[in-house]
């Protein structure tokens, strides 16, 4: 049996759909992933197959930069990165307006390729990133059979009056002016509309047959998998969601590290994890402002810095560990809290360690994701633009000290989360369905 996953070329994609990947590697059968070169280290690691795929401009190793963008790209990222500085609501419409060269790049000449690539792997399933739209495009079309697999938030695929891009929470610490969520609303609307008409025109191109659809973003593969626990997800908007599994976290094995595991062996204070993943780390300056919040804290603490500088951060004491790159899964395992800038990857992993956490969310399904934790009392959200150290440091001493029926819950969590659980509910789902005809 042959498994076919298909990825964008981002680390914070292909690791948790590599990772569901190995329960089909367990069970001593054979994966092939399509993606781009720059994570074709990730797939060696992993032991799997690969086949060249370029499913955008884009790429991500592990952490981006605009200076390694290709031409163009470059300049999205600078602009997304400035957006981020002058607030949430600029945030979310600097990405609707470039939701189209997004998600949606060269579809007609994208989908054909992955056509090929189906045809030469011969695949008894298929697993894509909810994301790639031109890959999804591709074998709706064909009528290729696949499961659709939500990475983020699960209000990334819209149910009910909810549109694209516009958050369907927020957590409690943003409550932007009602005239400028109006403007936001209506450019996520009529972004939608533009985007369906690209989706319906690729779509009549590689079948003239098809029938069109009334919003692209609603599209959902033959089987749906979300990469979130359900237990964070509000019953009511279950309920609107099409027939789906949530998997709850899909955690990968991380490779030792020396450096790290002496550290981790080196003191007994509580750890706190900190980092805003492979694109919100180039904000050194709300960085800076957790250094400040967590010292004298009495914890020790681990920050991945990504793509800032560490000498912005200020004094840094002797006894944390502060490296461009740190292993996530292996320091939330011995974390008592973590900050984050809530993206999915961050959320689950910390969830399936059992750890509180402080976010600080600045884009996309982030707001909605902290908007959760607030609900269920597993995190606390802040502006990221405007909170100070103080707030900071009041917030991780009662996240710190996570106890009642908060921390039992957590707890409960954790123990479901446990041992690849996540790529078991995956490979059971597709089972549960014919293979690829």
């Amino acid at each position: 049996m042959t498994l076919l996953i298909i990825s964008p070329d981002y680390a914070s994609h292909l690791f948790p759909l590599a990772t569901l990947g190995t329960a089909w590697q367990q069970a001593g059968e054979r994966v092939v992933v399509a993606s781009g070169p720059a994570t074709a280290d990730i797939v060696r690691v992993f032991g799997f197959e690969r086949i060249n795929l370029q499913l955008g401009r884009g790429s991500n190793p592990g952490t981006i930069r605009a200076e390694q963008q290709p031409s163009g790209e470059d300049d999205a990222l600078r602009g997304f990165f400035a957006a981020t500085r002058r607030g949430m609501v600029e945030t979310l419409l600097f990405q609707a307006e470039a939701r189209s060269n997004d998600l949606l790049w060269n579809p007609v000449e994208v989908a054909r390729e992955v056509q090929r690539i189906v045809t030469e792997v011969q695949p008894d399933h298929v697993i894509v990133d909810h994301l790639a739209f031109s890959a999804r495009l591709a074998l709706q079309s064909a009528g290729i059979r696949h499961a659709d697999v939500v990475l983020g938030h699960p209000s990334a695929l819209p149910v009910g009056d909810e549109v694209y891009g516009y958050p369907p929470e927020w957590p409690v610490a943003f409550r932007p002016h009602p005239a400028a969520l109006e403007a936001l609303h209506l450019a996520c609307d009529n972004v939608s509309a533009a985007f369906t008409a690209q989706w319906n025109g690729a779509l009549r191109s590689l079948d003239p047959a098809a029938t069109p659809t009334r919003d692209a973003f609603t599209e959902s593969g033959d089987v749906l998998l979300l990469n979130y626990p359900a237990e964070l997800h509000d019953p009511a908007r279950t309920a609107l969601l099409p027939p789906h599994a949530f998997l709850g976290s899909a955690v990968r094995e991380e490779a030792a590290d020396g450096e790290v595991d002496r550290w981790l062996a080196a003191g007994d204070l509580p750890v706190v994890y900190v980092s805003f993943g492979s694109f919100l780390s180039v904000r050194g300056d709300v960085l800076a402002r957790v250094v400040e919040a967590l010292c004298g804290l009495g914890v020790r603490v681990a920050i991945a810095t990504g793509a800032t500088d560490p000498a912005e951060l200020g004094p840094i004491p002797g006894s944390w560990l502060v490296r461009a790159f740190l292993p996530q899964v292996t320091l939330l395992r011995h974390a008592t809290l973590a900050v984050t800038h809530g993206g999915n990857n961050s959320v689950t992993e910390a969830m399936t360690a059992g750890v509180p956490l402080l976010v600080l969310p600045f884009s996309t399904d982030q707001f909605a994701g902290a908007a959760a934790l607030e609900a269920v009392g597993f995190g606390l959200s802040f502006d990221p633009n405007v909170v100070t150290a103080g707030e900071l440091r009041a917030a991780a001493e009662a996240l710190l000290a996570l106890d009642g029926a908060a921390r039992l819950s957590l707890d409960r969590l954790r123990a479901s989360l446990a041992d690849g659980e996540g790529p078991r509910r995956a490979r059971e789902a597709l089972l549960a369905v014919p293979a690829v005809g």
